[in-house]
């Protein structure tokens, strides 16, 4: 018996409830991963995000705003997402994607879009904390700057909304769970703007991405 044929529909059905991928390509994955779930997980996510750069060049003109209230009306999100066609915009998976990233950013508020927004004063900042802390454990200047850079990664995770953990699944990042989305829909999807607003709080949180211009 071939690998395709110990393959059966439950549990392409199972990878496609978990992943949301087309039931074609969760055969795919699962044939293989030799019908290891998990390794069909991963198959799927790489596949999406080459996909996902494949894409990443065009243009997104079209889109949607959405909103999330959260904790009785204490917390609210305004969020722009954006695709290449209003079809996509109005699809119930991106209408799904803009409720669970609008969620996201009322749990974790992030301060930017993707670490390509940081702001130099903020980047700088950062960076001479980390290589005083660093420094002062008395080692040597390659060493500190290898330090200073696994730092500063762990600080766009916790700072950019893309590099965020996804906090209904931790395994996967906010720009891996876009990603999926593209691979699914076939087109192009930027989070484009967002704003957090929280009762009470001295200030508020409102990023917009650097706009890149696409390859014609």
């Amino acid at each position: 018996m071939t690998v395709s044929e110990k393959i059966d529909a439950k549990q392409v059905k199972a990878l496609r409830d978990m992943t949301g991928a087309p039931m074609g390509d969760c055969k795919k994955a699962l044939e293989e991963a030799k019908g290891d779930l998990e390794a069909a997980i991963v198959v799927l996510r790489k596949r999406g995000m080459a996909s996902a750069q494949k894409k990443a060049a065009r243009s997104t003109n079209e889109g949607a705003v959405g909103t999330y209230i959260h904790a009785g009306g204490k917390i609210g999100v305004l969020l722009e997402i954006n695709c290449e066609s209003d079809f996509v915009a109005r699809t119930e998976d991106f209408q799904d994607l803009m409720k669970d990233i609008s969620m996201h950013i009322a749990a974790t508020d992030p301060r930017y879009v993707k670490a390509e927004d940081v702001t130099i004063e903020d980047m700088e900042r950062e960076k001479d904390i980390y290589r005083a802390q660093a420094a002062a454990t008395g080692k040597p200047a390659p060493v500190i700057e290898r330090i200073v850079d696994g730092k500063m990664a762990k600080f766009y995770e916790e700072v950019c909304l893309l590099d965020q953990p996804f906090i209904k699944d931790q395994a996967i990042s906010i720009k891996e769970l876009i990603a999926q989305k593209v691979g699914k829909l076939g087109e192009n999807i930027t989070v484009r703007r967002f704003a957090r607003f929280k009762v009470g709080a001295p200030d508020w949180t409102v990023s917009q991405t650097k706009a890149v211009e696409p390859v014609e």
